[in-house]
């Protein structure tokens, strides 16, 4: 699938049919995830892969909220989204290098979990960042160390229903040009 391509068929998938994923295609969604550029190449994110069904039956109970459970009870593969705190945007003293503190980590994981989706759907499998979770209830679940701050869940699976597509901004409306 051409690059465009991609960017313009990626959409929030919310009904999934199952599909097995095999562990090499989730260590090549990784691989380029992986790719995306980090404060100073410091490569905080973070995946912690959720794939057997005890574990993915946890989670729909314990880690999301109802809705988001229900919505991705098929999908294949849950990858929580975390990064170790304190180093991007933060001096080696760690004290932060501008007013956005912790908000540089967020901002590599964001651009991380994007390149995860869009390596997603060129495989051929739709996605849904959810945001809604509880992260101290993953955190003990997967035992994630407390240096790492959870962002987000990401569930990936093959698509069951397509949604149409959200009418987007003009471009005049959130572009200014000096």
């Amino acid at each position: 699938m051409e690059f465009n391509e991609v960017l313009k068929e990626r959409k929030s998938i919310r009904s999934y049919e199952y599909k097995e994923i095999t562990k090499d295609e989730i260590k090549e969604l990784i691989e380029f995830s992986n790719l995306a550029p980090s404060w100073k190449n410091s490569q905080t994110v973070r995946y912690h892969i959720i794939l057997s069904d005890k574990m993915k039956e946890s989670m729909q109970k314990e880690g999301l909220a109802p809705f988001n459970a229900q919505r991705t009870k098929e999908a294949s593969v849950y990858i929580v989204i975390s990064f170790v705190k304190d180093i991007s945007g933060f001096n080696e003293d760690k004290t932060p290098i501008n007013e956005m503190g912790q908000g540089w980590g967020y901002y590599d994981a964001g651009i991380a979990t994007n390149q995860l989706i869009l390596k997603a759907c060129q495989m051929g499998y739709g996605s849904l960042i959810m945001g809604i979770r509880d992260a101290e209830a993953i955190r003990k679940m997967l035992q994630i160390p407390n240096e790492e701050i959870i962002t987000s869940v990401v569930a990936i699976g093959k698509t069951k229903v397509i949604p149409e597509r959200n009418k987007r901004k003009e471009i005049d409306e959130i572009m200014k040009i000096y």
